[in-house]
């Protein structure tokens, strides 16, 4: 069993969903190359299932496994006897709330655990979306997610890129208000990398920082896309020597912007493993 993700959520790629119902695949998916692990005792389990799943997986982490939770939204009965029974549990990262709606969502789930464990909101409907920058600033959000499936469902949108973009680029605009590191985007169905690799790189572009998964074999290309490019790094790494060998001078107004544009290049490819020493010296 991996001991924990060395991947800081704020700036976490690829966070896989795990049936909670399977807790034998639980070592397994903790031991992947997701950044994070996300075990999920909502939509993927069945009603009559999900106090065998809730217990099954805060078993799990007692017993020293370390992930996330989706659990489920603050309008079921269930959500009660999930945030109870995982108040406490050592090994919880933090929680996927599912289908939030308004600020107070986030932050009553935040105080019932306990006032210490992180609430990633997930916004999967049109009213979530209208109320992206309130569920941002409410105390408790840590990152925000998007649930596109059910976006789609409950709005009638096409799975169509140019459909889809307003509603991730005010998941991206709410998250800069409120101060929260960039959203997870939601999962690709399917198998084909292609087409992975196509919906991850619309991802970045569109400013979204992290991918749910919903397979293992999709982490590779998630992780891969959502990292600092090659010729990036070669970039920063450039800008930045040369800024430092003129005595750090400024010498016109684009130089903050490229400087800050490189420093975050640095710092993620560091955090990540991607740098390949391109920083050394820096």
């Amino acid at each position: 069993m991996r001991p924990a993700r060395t991947v800081d959520p704020a700036i976490a790629r690829s966070w896989l969903l795990v049936n909670g119902t399977q807790p034998a695949t639980f070592d397994t998916a903790s031991s992947s190359r997701a950044d994070q692990i996300v075990l999920d005792i909502e939509d993927a389990v069945d009603p009559k299932r999900k106090p065998e799943a809730r217990e099954d997986v805060a078993t799990w982490l007692g017993n020293g496994g370390h992930a996330w939770v989706r659990i489920n939204d603050r309008s079921t009965p269930f959500w009660q006897d999930d945030v109870e029974r995982l108040r406490g549990v050592p090994g919880l990262l933090g929680v996927m709330l599912a289908k939030v709606e308004a600020g107070e969502h986030v932050t009553e789930t935040f105080e019932q655990l306990g006032g210490a464990t992180p609430v990633l909101p997930l916004v999967e409907s049109a009213l979530g979306i209208e109320s992206a920058v309130d569920i941002a600033r409410a105390r408790g959000a840590f990152r925000l997610a998007f649930g596109s499936g059910d976006y789609r469902r409950d709005t009638g949108t096409s799975a169509d890129d140019l459909a889809m973009a307003y509603p991730r680029s005010r998941l991206v605009v709410a998250s800069r208000v409120g101060g929260l590191p960039g959203p997870i985007d939601g999962p690709t169905v399917g198998s084909s990398h292609p087409l992975l690799r196509e919906q991850s790189a619309l991802s970045v572009a569109l400013g979204l920082t992290g991918k749910l998964c919903l397979r293992m074999e999709q982490i590779s290309v998630v992780n891969e896309v959502i990292s600092p490019t090659s010729s990036d790094i070669e970039w920063a790494a450039e800008f930045l020597r040369a800024f430092e060998a003129r005595g750090r001078e400024i010498i016109d107004g684009s130089d903050l912007p490229r400087l800050g544009r490189a420093q975050k290049i640095r710092r993620l490819a560091t955090e990540l493993g991607v740098d390949g020493g391109a920083f050394e010296g820096l």
